[in-house]
């Protein structure tokens, strides 16, 4: 019984934080944006001036239209990598893999800042590579940036999805298919693309959200393109119009919760793609289709190291473009705002905090869930409410938190009670549970998917021997799912170092984050500074990882030895 008890606790523990860190900031939100400056209730007046204001009104449609192309650019893109890598006999697959990776290190703004050092006005394009060939100049500032810039950031994330749907193919159908005759482009659109449907809606809902929701591409080169995102930093930091910032965050939240929920009922709609009978798919050479999935990938990923290199570049000469020679004198941050090394190295320890607390967090909530039976109830809100962060953009989770860590009371009517966690307001301690809470879901279904492998006899054969279960998650369960608890530690790790949108809100003057200094910097017109700022997030992004992979062979080959006789 005193077992039980201690389930049940801890149930209401896991369902307590997320309480706390997801569902209870989200309330002063929805109420501020009902209310005046004031705190009096206004009803939709809010609304009714934002879409009465002609420069607010259009900044909705421009981040729906932004979305939608970015989306049907990136997916289509994404798709011909994906198969390419898992479709053709192609060299190169595993180093074009990682090639498409690389962006996830790259903080979104860097993206901007490297299209603008390649296409802005000054731009190694635009003037034809300082006279040598004729300039192009592609109207960078607007829809056209934050498209490219968007690209860079999403191809990635829609390559990984697509690249699972794509892996899992039964053999039988395409033997099917060459034994009726039927033409490579029947075989395409009969067998291909019905088996990668799945995979091609999530990728669509993903992108999509992610572009909706990005601050750091259109805050570099949206130019006087306003979209939902910017409009919200600029009535918070620029006007102080916290009310407008929390209308402009509701109405951000309904396509992204919308785009969320289309995924949740398309996927439960999913049937599994593999049967026991299945046979797996290898692809056999073809010439002319290999050499063509070969300069198709190559382009792209020519055109990703393209952007990311000449961040590197402009970081290291004198004066882009006019004085090329090698310098790191803008790495020298005493001469420029934003925090310099001190704002890296507080970076670096949120990273560190987030990733510790973030899967220890997380991996607990995921095993009371998903392995004790007490308290069905409250697992399931809890189950829910996990599910929750993906749907909020990390602008939307910043500014909930101001309003809901910062008063030093919270009045309800003529109640006035005293607010117990005013106290984290402007410490390390809310940038980290804001990052946490922020890439939370993704983590937690990782966490979820790794406690479904285990078979429920381990917790069987415990009870039986009366070994409490707290023993068995340390002896028996944590080892085992090792390699996804290093995966959820280098997943929180990443984005809490090239995040900006969750923490931009957030940050105190002594606590202030490379990411955000990058955007001071870029702010200032201090533009080579803010790209070395990010080639020091780079570096030690992709330095972690492959430290990570390095030191994590051995102890991931020896938490699974129990796979090999």
């Amino acid at each position: 019984m005193k077992e039980e008890h201690l389930k049940r606790i801890l149930i209401l523990l896991v369902l307590a934080w997320l309480l706390v860190g997801v569902v209870l900031p989200l309330v002063p939100l929805v109420q501020r944006s009902f209310s005046d400056q004031e705190g009096n209730w206004v009803g939709l007046a809010n609304y009714r001036r934002y879409f009465g204001t002609p420069a607010l009104a259009i900044s909705f449609t421009n981040s729906l239209s932004v979305s939608l192309t970015t989306t049907i650019l990136a997916v289509a893109l994404a798709f011909g990598y994906a198969y390419a890598l898992t479709r053709t006999c192609m060299p190169g697959k595993r180093a074009f893999l990682l090639a498409a990776m690389l962006p996830l290190y790259v903080p979104p703004l860097a993206h901007g800042i490297g299209l603008v050092y390649l296409f802005g006005r000054k731009g190694l394009i635009t003037t034809g590579f300082g006279g040598l060939i004729p300039g192009w100049d592609i109207q960078l500032y607007g829809f056209i940036g934050i498209v490219l810039g968007e690209l860079l950031y999403v191809f990635p994330q829609a390559v990984m999805i697509l690249l699972v749907a794509a892996s899992l193919a039964d053999a039988r159908l395409y033997e099917a298919s060459e034994s009726l005759s039927a033409s490579p482009l029947r075989t395409f659109l009969t067998v291909t693309l019905p088996s990668m449907r799945f995979g091609l809606v999530s990728a669509v809902f993903v992108s999509f959200t992610l572009v909706l929701t990005d601050f750091g591409v259109p805050k570099v080169v949206g130019g006087n393109y306003n979209v939902l995102a910017t409009d919200i930093y600029k009535q918070v930091i620029g006007q102080q119009n916290f009310e407008m910032g929390a209308t402009i965050s509701m109405l951000l939240l309904i396509p992204t919760a919308i785009a969320f929920v289309a995924d949740r009922i398309v996927q439960r709609r999913q049937a599994a793609a593999l049967s026991a009978r299945s046979a797996p798919f290898q692809p056999r050479p073809r010439p002319w289709m290999d050499r063509a999935a070969f300069v198709y990938c190559l382009l792209l990923t020519l055109a990703v190291f393209a952007v990311i290199a000449t961040v590197f570049l402009a970081a290291l000469v004198e004066l882009w473009p006019y004085n090329l020679t090698l310098s790191l004198k803008h790495f020298d941050f005493s001469r420029v705002g934003g925090g310099g090394y001190g704002a890296f190295w507080n970076s670096v320890r949120m990273s560190l905090y987030t990733a510790v607390a973030g899967t220890a967090i997380t991996f607990i909530g995921a095993y009371m869930i998903e392995k004790t039976k007490p308290f069905k109830t409250a697992r399931s809100a809890a189950y829910f409410f996990s599910m929750l962060p993906v749907a909020l953009p990390g602008m939307v989770i910043g500014l909930a938190y101001i309003f809901f860590f910062n008063p030093l009371q919270w009045k309800l009517g003529d109640l006035v009670i005293p607010n117990p966690f005013a106290f984290m307001y402007g410490t390390m301690a809310i940038l980290v549970l804001s990052n946490i809470v922020h890439f939370y879901t993704v983590s937690f279904m990782t966490a979820v998917t790794a406690l479904k492998q285990l078979d429920p006899e381990f917790e069987a054969v415990s009870a039986s021997l009366a070994a409490p279960f707290y023993r068995t998650f340390w002896k028996v369960t944590v080892p085992l799912s090792l390699p996804a608890l290093l995966e959820m530690a280098m997943y929180y790790f990443v984005n809490a170092m090239v995040t900006v949108s969750a923490v931009v809100f957030l940050y105190s003057p002594a606590l202030k984050l490379a990411s955000v200094a990058i955007v001071n910097m870029d702010d200032a017109g201090d533009t080579a500074a803010a790209a070395a700022m990010s080639v020091l997030v780079i570096l030690t992004s992709v330095g972690v990882r492959l430290l990570y992979d390095l030191a994590t062979r051995g102890i991931a080959r020896r938490a699974q030895a129990w796979k090999t006789r």
